[in-house]
């Protein structure tokens, strides 16, 4: 049996760290269509949703001929948003695809959607290698620690695994795209205040694990940017024009 899905991408408008992010401009576009076109390289296009709670994010998908789903502004958290899409949607599973990460690499998102489908009703999400130790470093990039089999055994924004002597000798982080059934949507709706270390870290893929969910992590060949603060649009540029000149 075949099961539905949809890629939705949660986009809101009021990030307290950068107001009005999804619509930034970046070489050209707003940076919520650069991530729906990486994502339509992905999967046909009518499987492509953007949900947000913001009329000016709504319009701007309309215009670049893209689907939205209009969610509530009390959202907590992006999946919460896309819980509540897929009342409306009702899919199988969905995949989950930051609106904040304009140079996704579809082929990524792929390996989310056929790690999901070797093992359903599962929670999965990715991961890449840290090269650089100011990554390692930056509170804005969650880290990741799994066990043998690639289980997620927690997550952090403090630099982890970490040497007793505060060195860096290997990390992972997480890269944003998952993929959670519905049933694991509900569960997040049932529980909609964020859980206690979820809170402190910020990280929401925390509270599955504080309820005892298992989260299989699949590592990615790339990694993206994400565009955390406004200083982050100028390395996604950066990387743009590199590519470009590559061909």
């Amino acid at each position: 049996m075949s099961l539905s899905y949809a890629i939705v991408i949660p986009a809101r408008y009021e990030s307290s760290r950068f107001p009005g992010k999804p619509l930034t401009i970046i070489d050209g576009k707003p940076m919520i269509q650069h991530v729906w076109e990486r994502c339509c390289c992905a999967v046909d296009k009518e499987l492509v949703y953007i949900a947000t709670d913001n009329i000016k994010i709504a319009n701007a998908v309309t215009e670049f001929g893209g689907k939205f789903i209009m969610t509530s502004s009390q959202c907590l958290t992006g999946t919460d948003r896309l819980a509540e899409a897929n009342e409306v949607l009702n899919c199988d599973f969905i995949i989950n695809v930051q609106g904040d990460e304009p140079l996704i690499d579809p082929k990524d998102i792929v390996t989310v959607i056929n790690e999901y489908t070797r093992l359903p009703n599962r929670v999965i999400n990715a991961m890449s290698l840290i090269e650089d130790e100011d990554e390692f470093r930056s509170p804005n990039i969650p880290k990741v620690v799994v066990s043998s089999s690639n289980r997620l055994m927690y997550m952090s924004r403090s630099p982890v695994p970490i040497t007793k002597t505060n060195g860096f000798a290997f990390g992972y982080k997480q890269v944003c795209i998952y993929a959670f059934s519905k049933e694991h949507l509900r569960f997040f709706m049932a529980h909609a205040e964020k859980s206690k270390v979820e809170e402190v870290e910020d990280i929401e893929i925390l509270r599955f694990i504080e309820s005892d969910i298992s989260v299989q992590m699949v590592e990615v060949a790339s990694s993206s940017i994400a565009v955390d603060i406004p200083e982050d649009v100028n390395k996604v540029i950066s990387k743009i024009k590199a590519n470009k000149k590559l061909g």
